[in-house]
């Protein structure tokens, strides 16, 4: 694993494990809460959020996904860039879950008392990076359908648009954090903002000849 993605799966297992500790922390002060966001003050959770999950299954899928898609990015950023992606991905998710909470969807009314945990609103904006650029790749869909990196990711953002759309599409699953990363990752790159580049190669030292 490189340097971020390493200190991403740890910060998430010691979040987890704390949770399991004291399990309160999970809904009451590190999970998105758009009504605990807006009526308590509570402006840290659009991030704090990112690292809490509810059992084993779900911290270890999001944590495969990080390192799957994670590892290369950084490799190819850098990892400062790629830091400051991760961090704009995952809270930009969670701001649009809370913006959502206002839109005239059943799952959007639904979503302003509701909890939002997990680190998949940012695993969506490492997929949306991806499908920018890799977009050629195999993505292996179910393990089984091979799919273009471009169509795999359009294909998720179709489902979790549908499924937040529809009522109660966003009770177990946060559809509107993943649309949230997909579009926080999609504004980021394709915007004249300062934005992650890859790092210019390391020059290789210039041996001198004399010439008599």
């Amino acid at each position: 694993m490189t340097t971020a993605v390493r200190a991403i799966v740890y910060a998430n297992v010691g979040a987890f494990v704390i949770t399991l500790i004291a399990p309160g922390l999970m809904m009451g002060v590190l999970g998105l809460s758009p009504e605990a966001v807006l009526t308590q003050g509570r402006l840290w959770q659009p991030a704090t959020y990112l690292f809490v999950h509810g059992g084993v299954f779900h911290l270890l899928w999001n944590m495969l996904a990080v390192w799957m898609f994670g590892v290369e990015l950084e490799q190819r950023w850098g990892t400062e860039a790629f830091v400051r992606y991760y961090a704009v991905v995952g809270i930009g998710a969670g701001v649009c879950v809370v913006a959502a909470s206002f839109l005239p969807f059943a799952a959007a009314r639904d979503s302003y008392y509701a909890v939002t945990i997990g680190a998949s609103g940012a695993v969506y904006g490492l997929l949306m990076a991806w499908g920018i650029i890799f977009p050629h790749r195999t993505v292996l869909f179910f393990g089984i359908f091979p799919l273009t990196a471009r169509v795999f990711v359009l294909l998720l953002g179709a489902v979790s648009f549908a499924q937040a759309a529809s009522a109660g599409g966003g009770t177990t699953v946060s559809h509107l954090a993943h649309l949230g990363g997909l579009a926080a990752g999609w504004w980021y790159l394709k915007t004249p903002n300062p934005r992650p580049r890859p790092r210019p190669p390391t020059p290789r030292p210039t041996h001198l000849r004399r010439v008599h």
